[in-house]
């Protein structure tokens, strides 16, 4: 019998996964690494669309996560499935046509349930719901939406790291 994963799987959605969604996934798995809980979760990205599916990240992309000190050298775009609805814990859309999308493909209230906008969990968003999309932009629209992405994913870590962290009350683990 194989055991049951228990790890909190989040997958990031943005239009062709080469931009935005890429950043949040490595920055996620950054501090999921860095809090020593990277065996229990599974940060992965996809696209709504497939323009781009096996595709390394945009080179800006990759310019702004170096820049930062991460490495998005081994992203390959890929596409978003409904498999992933239900195979996830979080689904975390990066603008609202991604929400929607999303929501639409979702058959079941409890699937739905699962889409979040990233921004909504950033409390200095100021109102802003979607994170823009850089890839008709320079360098620095790249850079200014890898500060954001990091705002919200910090925020959002925040949030899920306690019910992530294993507790003696709960696993017999330490902390």
């Amino acid at each position: 019998m194989v055991p049951h994963d228990t790890r909190f799987r989040v997958v990031f959605v943005c239009t062709g996964n080469i931009c935005r969604s890429p950043m949040a996934e490595i920055v996620f798995r950054h501090y999921a690494q860095r809090a020593g809980l990277a065996h229990r979760i599974v940060s992965s990205s996809a696209g709504t669309g497939d323009w781009h599916v096996g595709e390394r990240a945009d080179d800006r992309t990759l310019a702004a996560l170096a820049a930062r000190g991460f490495d998005g050298t081994t992203h390959r775009a890929r596409q978003f499935t409904t498999a992933q609805l239900h195979d996830s814990d979080l689904i975390v859309a990066l603008d609202r046509t991604h929400e929607r999308v999303l929501r639409n493909w979702a058959t079941e209230e409890s699937d739905k349930d699962k889409v979040a906008l990233l921004l909504g969990f950033d409390p200095h968003a100021d109102g802003a719901a979607d994170v823009p999309d850089p890839y008709y932009a320079g360098q620095q629209m790249f850079d200014d939406v890898l500060g954001m992405i990091e705002r919200a994913v910090k925020a959002l870590f925040q949030q899920l790291e306690p019910a992530i962290r294993p507790s003696v009350l709960n696993t017999g683990e330490l902390l």
